[in-house]
């Protein structure tokens, strides 16, 4: 069975992320430090900071601390107070610091139509504050096309950023998707496996056990009054018992694949024969008669005929009252038709529940490509009838 592999360690080792509002608090910490530093000083020929410019200064860095949760509104907000500094005439590199902090966290909030929609307000916007600015304070604000650049940025970085989240997460969804897809398979190969085992085992020893008990049962009748058959049907039992042991050693060397040692060969038709010889000792009467066609016959198709037959037989012994089954393996075409029918008295509705036996027969035989039907015979007995592809191997 496949050891289900691990997630790699790139995807599981996904950095923790802070609170959304200490990233905020920091943030609205830099940017304070930085634009009030930038606000304190102006050159002499511009206006210097007043009680407005403080003002416009502590709503941008106050509507930072919210930027995550109202990043639309926190970007009209810092981009007002941009302007207002702009046309109120007071120049600064680092004054714009809040508003693309805000525009940062709105691509990174949002989806990528709504940072278009964005960049195609904000960027005419700057250019025209800009453009406008320079005329009222008659000094020279910057090209205004260079100015429509600034917002983009933030912009392309956010949205930058956002994808690559994405597209991490999901990385991180299809590794677990796959991951729970493979325990799902082992799951499923390990119940396969189990059933297998399953119908290995009662294949092997219900059909002998039932063989053993009505051989014990003809010894001890017969033990008094005819000590010679009681003896034949003990040898019949060891003999049984010998035979279970040798196929469940070749059933666990199949289950033990891979520790060495020889393994005897699967049961096929050819093996059939000593099957109806066992049954017999059981004192029911059996005819075989066997015909493939003279071709060679996959080991899966071989094997699961045998079986087949073998339960057919076990549930013969056990249920049936019958005196004598027939037996026929026969190539029809590129079928194998498989029939094992008996002249039992007509079946009950406690002889006709479907059990084990007969589910491991149908199993036996989708197996190997073909399928199975039993039932009641019309008149008396119980029918076994089995197609199987019979393909050269």
């Amino acid at each position: 069975m496949p050891r289900p592999t691990r997630m790699p360690d790139r995807l599981r080792r996904v950095p923790w992320p802070l609170p959304q509002a200490l990233t905020d608090l920091m943030v609205a910490v830099v940017v304070a430090v930085l634009t009030g530093a930038d606000a304190a000083v102006n050159g002499p020929s511009h206006r210097q900071a007043d009680w407005l410019t403080w003002l416009l200064y502590g709503v941008s860095v106050a509507v930072l601390l919210v930027r995550s949760r109202f990043p639309v509104a926190v970007t009209l907000v810092t981009g007002a107070a941009c302007a207002g500094w702009a046309l109120y005439g007071h120049i600064g590199e680092l004054l714009n610091l809040p508003v693309m902090a805000a525009l940062y966290a709105l691509a990174v909030k949002g989806d990528r139509r709504r940072t278009l929609r964005t960049a195609v307000i904000a960027a005419p916007a700057s250019g025209v504050v800009s453009a406008v600015a320079g005329i009222e304070v008659a000094q020279p604000q910057g090209a205004p096309l260079l100015e429509m650049l600034w917002p983009l940025v933030p912009l392309l970085l956010g949205e930058v950023v956002r994808a690559r989240r994405e597209l991490l997460a999901e990385y991180v969804d299809r590794a677990a998707r796959a991951e729970a897809e493979r325990e799902r398979e082992a799951r499923r190969k390990v119940q396969e496996e189990r059933v297998r085992i399953a119908r290995e085992l009662h294949d092997v020893v219900a059909h002998t056990v039932s063989a053993m008990t009505v051989q014990a049962a003809v010894a001890l009748e017969a033990l008094d009054a005819r000590p010679e058959l009681a003896r034949a049907a003990m040898r019949q039992v060891r003999a049984s018992g010998k035979e279970a042991v040798r196929e469940l050693r070749a059933t666990v060397g199949v289950l033990r694949q891979g520790q060495g040692g020889e393994r005897e060969p699967a049961p096929g038709l050819e093996q059939l024969g000593e099957l109806v010889e066992r049954v017999r000792g059981t004192g029911l009467r059996v005819s075989l008669h066997v015909d493939a066609g003279g071709r060679a016959l996959r080991q899966v198709v071989e094997l699961a005929v045998y079986r087949i037959v073998q339960e057919a037989l076990t549930n013969v012994i056990k249920h049936a009252r019958a005196r004598h089954t027939a037996v026929s393996v026969a190539a029809a075409g590129d079928v194998l038709v498989i029939e094992v029918s008996d002249d039992g008295p007509p079946a009950t509705a406690a002889t006709a529940v479907e059990g084990y036996g007969l589910i491991g027969m149908r199993e036996r035989a989708a197996s190997a490509g073909g399928r199975l039907e039993a039932g009641p015979v019309a008149g008396g007995g119980w029918r076994v009838r089995a197609e199987l592809p019979s393909e050269a191997a």
